[in-house]
């Protein structure tokens, strides 16, 4: 999903204190371009948030247009509740991680994976604004599924009532990746263990139609595409 803001023109995001590291600082970014491929290559977000002075975290679907990440959910949901524009909004954290490899050392301490990450800083609101709403249910969409929005019912007035988005600006925002194998000490190289990496791959089966699809409805070229 991509916009045309300002914003959009800088390289890199500005470090702050929240997006530098402590641990592993070499492997922190804020290449603009990397942080939006990890961040379109997602599915699923994790939403963090203090919630009666506890913490939560929500596992949901997400979309980017340009510079703004989108979240939907019930209007029933707190948290979304918790986030319209007459109020200072709802400070969160935001993550999306894709593990690419199991990485096996010849020590237990020295075990990991490769991963690519994304957190981002800052203050969701909630979309009010009707034509914002339905770029950004459509940017959900079609975040999941290239092409879906076009080839799907839009949601209508009651469906919409009951959906609430709320939206997060990339600001305060870094990447971190892991790449490589393992990182054994110089005295466990001759030890008799298998070190090296598991590659893990994202896949995709064959479309399973549903039993109550309509006639002569064939299967989409963007899903073939997959």
């Amino acid at each position: 999903m991509q916009g045309t803001t300002e914003a959009t023109q800088a390289a890199a995001y500005t470090p702050t204190d929240r997006t530098v590291p402590t641990r592993s600082a070499e492997r922190a970014s804020y290449d603009r371009e990397l942080v939006h491929a990890i961040l379109d290559e997602g599915y699923v977000c994790h939403l963090g948030f203090v919630r009666d002075g506890a913490p939560v975290v929500l596992p949901t679907l997400y979309g980017r247009v340009g510079e703004r990440l989108y979240v939907h959910g019930s209007t029933g949901s707190r948290p979304l509740r918790m986030t319209n524009d007459t109020d200072p909004g709802l400070p969160v954290c935001l993550t999306v991680t894709h593990v690419d490899g199991l990485v096996l050392a010849r020590s237990a301490f020295h075990h990991s994976i490769n991963y690519r990450s994304v957190v981002v800083h800052g203050v969701a609101r909630q979309v009010t604004d009707p034509e914002e709403r339905r770029l950004a249910l459509d940017a959900l969409v079609d975040h999941v599924v290239p092409g879906r929005v076009a080839d799907s019912r839009p949601a209508n007035k009651k469906e919409l009532a009951a959906t609430a988005v709320i939206r997060l600006d990339l600001d305060e925002v870094s990447a971190k990746v892991r790449t490589g194998g393992a990182n054994d000490e110089p005295e466990d190289l001759a030890l008799p263990h298998w070190a090296g990496v598991v590659p893990l791959q994202k896949g995709y089966g064959a479309p399973v139609p549903n039993a109550d699809l309509a006639p002569g409805v064939e299967l989409p070229d963007y899903l073939k595409s997959l």
